[in-house]
């Protein structure tokens, strides 16, 4: 694809500065404060999983009389799910906007504390347009988290270790949906929790860890890349240094010194336009790879993670009650994953690790749809198939992520992250589950596999475009995969 070559204009900038930040922050080894950036950031991938998958399993007993709600299975699997999906979407792109603009800290804050309120909001549901609202609110709020979190991430963790990072903490999601699968098989119980009640309780809870979470991230810093190039370089120096001393006393030891400088222009904030023709002028190939990363992942688990517990209850008759149990079992085996496949990212390296993990995801799905179709399955041997393409889906899914938030200049990053998460899931994560929730609601065994050889063929596709334009980021600094937007010299085109 040809790729615009004119300079990237600058705009009016609040002076010049000369900085080691980046190299400060890349040649920092793995210390106690990067923990602290694990868990403040990454908490919030657990209380993620913890709401789509306790609505997933939960989705059989709101359609049953006595919930509470005037609503059926399908809307909760389809509707709801489209309209969480949707709020992600919208919620992506305006918050990236802000982030981008204002900073991850800020961001990152406001945006738990709007899935939080969303969520409360949600286990007041009196009526199926109020639980179609806050479902749409919840999503809002976790599109932001998508957006501040990715950025903040790759800008505070050192190169030798972003990919891994990033991986796990992503795949964090299925820790919480873990406990989601479980939760709800003791809040669907009746005779624990009447019928009206557990399913609140559940939504409930998730209020309460994500206060605990909040806790926590009061903690994480600024990212010290924004700092300097939006006009704070005193800020981002003290920051640094701060840090430095720190894990200087926690080694016992001087760290070495840093590998070099960068000369920015700093600015205050940037426009779409400008934006928009950094991401498709000057690197066509990269928007190229994350719109297919995020459309093939989109479809697969939006679809999957909503309507898994259906499958069961309509194929295999399962109770609904007893649905979590399986989704706990492929929810390990997402989490498994990145967790046992995230080094290789880094090691490997990107191109070869993302191609594989989509395409050896999408020809399992495809074996999966076929023992499917003849009949071959059971409810348990069902869970292992999907266990088992779910492990490697999980990570070329996270990668997806990482992809989109490390090879754009950093005054887009978030903002790309943004689009392509909001563009790549309206593609796949709306239409996924209304498409799946009708072909699953069909009780014909043919129109779900054909849903599950949809998703396989999208993966497929995916992982045969990584193969050609993934880009090798492994150990490399961000701002050497991509100059900053700001430096005086303008990058060249689409460089590898």
């Amino acid at each position: 694809m040809a790729s615009d070559s004119s300079p990237v204009p600058v705009p009016a900038t609040t002076g010049t500065v000369t900085t080691a930040v980046p190299a400060r922050l890349d040649r920092l080894p793995w210390s106690r404060w990067h923990w602290m950036i694990v868990i403040g950031l990454g908490t919030v991938w657990i209380l993620d999983g913890l709401e789509v998958t306790i609505v997933g399993n939960v989705a059989g007993r709101l359609a049953e009389e006595g919930s509470g709600l005037d609503i059926t299975a399908a809307q909760v699997t389809g509707v709801a799910a489209a309209l969480y999906v949707a709020g992600a979407c919208s919620g992506a792109l305006f918050f990236g906007w802000l982030t981008d603009r204002y900073g991850r800290k800020k961001l990152f804050m406001v945006t738990l504390v709007v899935y939080l309120g969303a969520t409360a909001m949600t286990a007041l549901s009196f009526e199926s347009w109020w639980f179609f609202l806050f479902r749409f609110l919840t999503g809002f709020g976790i599109g932001g988290e998508y957006a501040a979190i990715n950025s903040a991430i790759d800008e505070l963790i050192p190169s030798l270790y972003r990919g891994r990072v990033d991986l796990i903490i992503n795949g964090s999601y299925w820790l919480g949906a873990i406990g989601g699968a479980l939760l709800s098989v003791v809040m669907l119980d009746t005779d624990v929790f009447p019928e009206n009640l557990g399913w609140r309780l559940s939504f409930a809870l998730g209020v309460v860890l994500g206060l605990v979470v909040l806790l926590v991230r009061r903690h994480v810093p600024e990212s010290p890349r924004w700092q300097f190039i939006h006009g704070r370089s005193k800020d981002a120096e003290e920051l640094v240094t701060s840090v430095e001393q720190q894990i200087e006393r926690e080694k016992g030891e001087r760290l070495p010194p840093p590998a070099g400088e960068i000369t920015v222009h700093q600015r205050r904030s940037i426009g779409f336009g400008l934006i928009a023709r950094t991401v498709f002028g000057r690197y066509p190939r990269r928007a190229f790879l994350g719109l297919s990363l995020f459309i093939g992942q989109a479809f697969l688990y939006n679809a999957i993670t909503f309507g898994f517990g259906t499958i069961l209850t309509t194929f295999f008759d399962v109770p609904t009650g007893n649905t979590g149990y399986y989704f706990a079992v492929i929810a390990a085996g997402n989490f498994l994953g990145p967790l046992l496949l995230g080094k290789l990212f880094d090691t490997l390296g990107r191109r070869i690790m993302i191609s594989s993990t989509y395409l050896l995801s999408g020809v399992l799905l495809f074996g999966t749809a076929w023992l499917f179709d003849r009949g071959s399955l059971t409810a348990t041997t069902m869970t292992a198939c999907w266990c088992v393409v779910l492990f490697f889906a999980s990570a070329g899914a996270s990668s997806a992520y990482l992809t989109v938030s490390e090879v754009f200049p950093m005054e887009t990053r978030a903002m790309a992250i943004a689009f392509f998460y909001a563009l790549g899931t309206a593609a796949g994560g709306i239409s996924g589950p209304l498409i799946f929730a009708d072909l699953t609601a069909s009780g014909v065994v043919g129109d779900t596999a054909l849903a599950f050889r949809i998703g396989a063929a999208l993966m497929c596709a995916a992982g045969i475009v990584a193969v050609f334009l993934a880009v090798k980021a492994e150990r490399r600094s961000l701002e050497d995969i991509a100059e900053p937007l700001s430096v005086a010299k303008a990058a060249p085109a689409d460089s590898r």
